[in-house]
């Protein structure tokens, strides 16, 4: 009996919540549609205990009594026990934990499961309390529990002076019953569940009414039990529901499993060849035959060394994301070339013209499992990870300079902006990479907006410079064959473990200049730390060549460190942003190794929360998809960033290549995570 989504995003019976969780990493995108409201949600069960949601409300606009205004919510249920036998499961919760408290509310909820049904009672606070069953409990412990703060000044802050608090609470409960499975003529209907709750909810209509203290704006629901069914697979959630006593509300969700990603089926890697007979050959030789396999593998190799038992081969790009699985392709690749007596096959592996990683491998252990005979985790557990050192010592070298391209489409989402639910950029880029040697290069790119909305957003009206704010005017007038990119750079390892990057150009869509990077990131250690400059000026909103008068110097110091729990990374910077301002970054994610990441981040900086403007400071989700999933062989990924609103202040510069992205791959962690990509 797996737990079912909620009218509010999140587990739940209808409106209220239950103390059920989904499973670990599950991420569940859906809307709830009703007269006068709609809610937009996305879900991360983002630790076994911990389920984080993120919604957007339409709802009608109280101000005027007509036409309708968005609200963003982020809620958290934490589970303090599981059910066993005897006892239930225990949960606590906060909704809208840091939003205008319009939804504001808390929650502790016991769920026990009697055969087919699943019993929940629970105990509401604020929005969750306005049915006023009793009085508060805590005001026994604390008189101050008594008095509920309404203020939430420009809202995405923490509601401080209203959790747990206000002179009355709410009793809620229901029953979700797992209909038996039916035949049918056209085979066994199953996933059907039946709720009826008991609502602690009494506000159906928010006009005017709540959080503030005006009664008689407020709309109030007409009756207190909701009811209605609800379907589920193991992807999909569909339902339909009575509540309040007036309206009908249907709901849809959709659910992934990052740990087990629906994933369409890649080729399988290239046989592996039988060793050649005979005696040694030549680097100068071998090299070209190595260098032809390894472009058919979809690699462009760069150096080939052959001496005694050991290969030496660098290669540069490349459609795959994992150093385990470019180490499987070049082995098999150069496989037939290599002599009989080579043993050791060490592989230099670069990307933008920087070697990330130097991996040796056992040329048997490959053998051995491509023969059925040996596994993935034999060649990570034989294998070595060292770090990139001086280029190979009398290599045979492909000519450069090398040359980069491709055409992809860019989707650029906007979800919750005041102006707007929704608001999006789809747009057809090209661009290119020359490798000119020596860590240098020449990069740009070309886009065309195709279809867009992002162009509607309201007009700026903040009071720090417009750094990002006026996205929408770039999105206008940049729709036509725009510029995001036109710069040269070049990237290089002067120390062991020690990576740079120095770029000049036209940065990014709204920002040119001149971007310097240093990264210390010890290729056996699960930490880095990199330090980033950069003297940049303001682009014109056609993203052509033109520069608006706005100056400014940015910089951070940044930490990166993986967690010991749950495959989480975290990223500390402190630093001066775009907009002059000065302060801090927070940054939590959870990569899985099906290459899925999904993090939050915060910045905190001396702007007050008033000049800031709506929502206070700048915080947000973000999510990273592998296009490898969809059965394409590529490194690299989708993804968006999910904000409450686009503000100025907090903002950093976006360049191509920050040198943390290029090189995490190349660490002992991220190859122990992808070791199952040696034979795939």
């Amino acid at each position: 009996m797996g737990a079912t989504g909620s009218n509010y995003g999140g587990v739940g019976l209808i409106e209220m919540r239950n103390a059920r969780f989904r499973p670990d990493g599950m991420v569940e995108a859906g809307a709830s549609l009703r007269h006068q409201r709609r809610f937009w949600f996305v879900g991360f069960q983002a630790l076994p205990w911990l389920e984080t949601t993120f919604r957007v409300s339409e709802r009608l606009n109280g101000t005027t009594g007509s036409g309708m205004t968005s609200d963003r919510s982020f809620d958290v249920k934490i589970r303090l026990w599981e059910e066993n036998d005897w006892r239930p499961a225990l949960a606590v919760g906060i909704q809208d934990i840091a939003g205008t408290g319009i939804y504001g509310g808390e929650y502790l909820v016991a769920s026990k499961r009697f055969w087919d049904f699943d019993v929940t009672l629970g105990m509401g606070w604020g929005r969750l309390g306005t049915y006023a069953d009793g009085n508060n409990p805590l005001t026994d412990i604390w008189s101050g529990f008594g008095d509920r703060r309404r203020d939430v000044g420009q809202g995405g802050t923490l509601r401080w002076g209203s959790y747990f608090q206000g002179e009355d609470i709410s009793i809620f409960g229901g029953v979700e019953w797992t209909v038996p499975p039916v035949d049918t003529p056209w085979g066994v209907f199953e996933g059907l569940r039946a709720k009826v709750e008991f609502s602690g909810d009494r506000l159906r209509d928010e006009r005017g009414g709540y959080p503030a203290n005006t009664v008689n704006l407020g709309g109030y629901a007409q009756a207190r039990v909701n009811a209605g069914l609800q379907w589920s697979n193991d992807w999909l959630d569909l339902g339909v529901h009575w509540v309040n006593g007036t309206d009908v509300v249907l709901r849809a969700s959709v659910r992934m499993d990052p740990h087990d990603p629906p994933r369409a089926p890649l080729p399988a890697p290239p046989a592996m060849a039988a060793r050649p007979e005979g005696g040694s050959a030549e680097a100068q030789e071998a090299a070209p035959r190595i260098f032809a396999a390894l472009r058919e593998a979809g690699l462009r190799g760069t150096a080939v060394a052959i001496e005694g038992e050991e290969a030496r081969i660098a290669v540069s790009g490349g459609r795959y994301r994992t150093l385990a699985q470019v180490a499987g392709r070049v082995v098999r690749a150069a496989q037939p070339f290599l002599p009989r007596q080579v043993e050791r096959v060490v592989i230099a592996w670069s990307r933008d013209g920087l070697e990330i990683a130097r991996l040796m491998v056992l040329r048997s252990a490959m053998e051995a499992a491509a023969r059925g005979h040996g596994s993935a985790e034999e060649i990570f557990a034989t294998a070595t990870l060292m770090p990139p050192g001086e280029p190979f010592d009398n290599a045979a070298r492909a000519p450069g300079p090398f040359l980069d391209w491709g055409i992809e489409p860019r989707v650029r989402l906007v979800l919750g902006d005041p102006s707007r639910t929704l608001l999006y950029q789809a747009a057809l880029a090209g661009g290119a990479r020359v490798e000119l040697g020596h860590g240098i290069s020449l990069v740009g790119s070309v886009a065309q907006v195709v279809a867009q909305n992002l162009d509607g957003a309201a007009p700026s009206d903040s009071v720090l410079p417009h750094v990002r704010s006026d996205y929408a005017r770039y999105a206008d007038e940049g729709r036509n064959l725009a510029i995001p990119t036109l710069y040269a750079e070049r990237i290089w390892s002067p120390a062991p473990d020690v990576f740079a990057r120095a770029t000049a150009g036209y940065l990014e869509p709204m920002f040119a200049g001149v971007s310097g990077e240093v990264l210390w990131r010890p290729h056996d250690r699960p930490f880095a730390i990199g330090l980033d400059v950069n003297y940049v000026a303001q682009r014109d909103y056609d993203q052509r060549f033109g520069l608006r008068d706005y100056r400014v110097a940015t910089g951070h110091l940044s930490l990166y460190a993986d967690l010991p729990w749950w495959n989480l990374t975290t990223t500390l910077r402190g630093g001066r942003y775009l907009a002059g301002d000065w302060g801090g970054t927070v940054e939590v994610a959870r990569r899985f190794d099906s290459g899925i990441e999904v993090g939050a981040f915060a910045t905190f900086t001396d702007v007050s929360f008033s000049r800031f403007g709506e929502g206070s400071f700048d915080k947000g989700i973000f999510i990273r998809v592998p296009l490898d999933l969809f059965g394409v062989q590529t490194r690299s990924s989708i993804g968006t960033v999910i904000r409450p609103t686009q503000r100025d202040g907090g903002q950093r510069l976006a360049v191509d290549n920050p040198l943390w992205e290029v090189t995490r791959d190349g660490r002992e962690d991220a190859l122990r995570r992808g070791a199952g990509w040696f034979t795939r």
